[in-house]
């Protein structure tokens, strides 16, 4: 079966990579819609404009089904998207419900981009499933800009973080839930600013073993194939250097 999947740039390999691990088969198509990278810096009608491009051309590529390997695409255009187009579409939200069935000590942390924080969606989610009132947002905007880059733990990246981080108490928390897949890449710097026993979490096994779920109860075949192309704003990559940027990068998750 042939899967689209789209994000701002190179957040959703992360998705992708957790695709390749539970469904090795399929046909995969990756769109990075780097004309326009990242979306947190855009408004809600724009970010469903590209999300509507990025769908749109998925599915002229064949795809039978397209996964919104975007947080800040899935809060601002996923009910749209479902509403428009034929297809399963499978978004990512943050991982708030099982972060709060892992630890019941502290509180929690939710990073994201800030379209995310301010959106609707999930401030419902969090009404609905944090009953105690233990999670707080944590708007990041720049790290979507490095890992963009490819730059995960510079000097730059550490100041940043340095900066953001310098006036909250982050000894309160126990659950980091990473609200951007762009952030997975940061992973273990992420954590040294808590303390060492910080669980992280993230969105992507449950995204995906939703779309398993959701393809099995269509009985849709694999495409056998196991293959992987990937656009940018559409335009096929075929140049060498920029498929190996693609391919380190998934490489990269294994040791964030």
């Amino acid at each position: 079966m042939k899967i689209g999947m789209f994000d701002s740039g190179i957040g959703g390999l992360t998705l992708l990579k957790e695709a390749l691990r539970q469904m090795p088969d399929e046909e995969y198509h990756y769109y990075a819609d780097t004309d326009h990278v990242p979306y947190g810096s855009h408004t809600v009608e724009e970010i469903r404009k590209y999300s509507d491009e990025a769908t749109g051309f998925l599915l002229s590529r064949g795809c039978e089904a397209v996964v919104v390997a975007c947080n800040t695409a899935t809060s601002a255009a996923v009910t749209f998207l479902r509403e428009k187009y034929p297809v399963p579409v499978i978004g990512i939200e943050p991982a708030v419900k099982p972060a709060l069935k892992l630890r019941e000590d502290k509180r929690i942390l939710v990073v994201a981009t800030p379209v995310t924080v301010r959106e609707k969606k999930l401030h419902d989610l969090i009404e609905r499933e944090d009953a105690c009132h233990r999670v707080d947002m944590l708007a990041l905007p720049g790290l979507v800009g490095f890992a963009e880059k490819g730059d995960f733990d510079s000097d730059e990246v550490k100041k940043y973080l340095d900066k953001v981080f310098a006036g909250t108490d982050t000894g309160k928390y126990s659950v980091l839930v990473l609200g951007c897949t762009h952030f997975n890449h940061f992973q273990t710097l992420l954590k040294t600013y808590f303390d060492k026993d910080i669980c992280v979490t993230d969105g992507k096994e449950g995204t995906i073993r939703h779309l398993k779920d959701v393809l099995e109860k269509k009985d849709a075949g694999t495409a056998g194939k196991g293959s992987v192309y990937y656009y940018e704003s559409g335009r096929t990559v075929r140049e060498k250097e920029r498929l190996a940027f693609y391919e380190s990068l998934i490489r990269h998750l294994d040791k964030a």
